[in-house]
Parts: C-alpha cells; structure tokens; sequence
C-alpha cells in the first residue's frame, strides 16, 4: 500500500479511529441496515438477501429525512479534537 501511495502523490489515506466511527455517515446507514432489515434474517440465497437489502433501501427512501443533528457545533468539534489527539498517539 506504501508503494502505491509514494506513487500516487495526489491520494492520502484518512483513517477514522476506531472509537469515532459516529464521524462517518455511511456507517450509520449500514448499521441501520444491519439492524433494521440483516440481523436475525433468514437468507436461503443470494437473490433473497438482495432482495432483502433493496426492499430495505425502497422503504428508507420512500420518505427521507434530513438529519437533525442534536449535538452542538461545539461538542462536535471537541470531539474531533479528541479523535485527531488519539489517532495522533496511535500512529
């Protein structure tokens, strides 16, 4: 992977702690997914899981919400001070 990005100038990899995966959106969205439609559900084949999966993203979409943050900018932000200072230990 070092090789690649001393090629590749232009890339630079970012890396989420891993107690802060709250920082990324995605994340939230696959857990909804797992919680929501995958844990405890019984696939007898690929067809049917994806079937599963689409039925799940049909459903979510049907009536989107934005995302209401509740934090405040400043709890945000000191968060992130504390996930830059852990992740600046660890490498």
């Amino acid at each position: 992977m070092q090789r690649w990005l001393d090629k590749h100038r232009r890339f630079h990899l970012h890396f989420t702690p891993t107690s802060s995966s709250w920082l990324n959106q995605v994340e939230r969205w696959f857990r909804d997914l797992t919680d929501k439609a995958l844990r405890r559900g019984v696939f007898g084949s690929v067809p049917d899981l994806t079937a599963a999966i689409q039925d799940y993203i049909d459903a979510h979409n049907k009536d989107p919400k934005p995302y209401v943050w509740t934090a405040t900018a400043e709890s945000i932000l000191a968060k992130v001070a504390r996930a830059r200072a852990t992740l600046n230990t660890v490498n």
